[in-house]
């Protein structure tokens, strides 16, 4: 078993198929939006330092503020993956294999209904929905 299987919930999953994480496009946005706070968050101290004005100090802190927000939800989405496999798929720990599957809805995020529990959403931001909808449609399409 590789070892993007080894939980209990993917465990008799099969053969791993393919991994969609966070689209690339939303990591550099984070990686732009933290960059660019810490080096304001830098100047607006060195600002401080020189002036010694409360509000740079003010200021400075709402540029760390971002910085500390963005780096939290980026560490947090990282771990946004979905993991197709050759009878199913997981998401967060939860796994559905396709015969366990109702319905499949893709608008702004994914919703994937089970015929029996609650609904499971998956996140607008990781990479190639339609592909990852599309697969599931084909797969729940399938087993008719």
């Amino acid at each position: 078993m590789t070892s993007f299987g080894t939980d209990e919930s993917t465990k008799d999953m099969g053969r791993h198929i393919s991994a969609h994480p966070i689209a690339p496009v939303y990591v550099q946005r984070a990686v732009f939006i933290a960059v660019l706070s810490f080096l304001f968050f830098l100047g607006t101290m060195f600002a401080f330092y020189v002036r010694q004005s409360p509000l740079y100090f003010l200021l400075a802190t709402g540029f760390l503020i971002v910085y500390l927000v963005t780096m939290f939800s980026w560490f947090v989405q990282r771990k946004a993956v979905v993991h197709v496999y050759e009878h199913g798929f997981a998401f967060k720990g939860r796994s559905l294999a396709w015969d366990e599957i109702g319905s499949v809805n893709y608008d702004q995020k994914i919703v994937v209904t089970p015929k029996s529990g609650k609904p499971l959403e998956l996140p607008a931001t990781i990479s190639e929905p339609a592909a990852l909808v599309r697969y599931i449609r084909f797969r729940m399409g399938a087993r008719e």
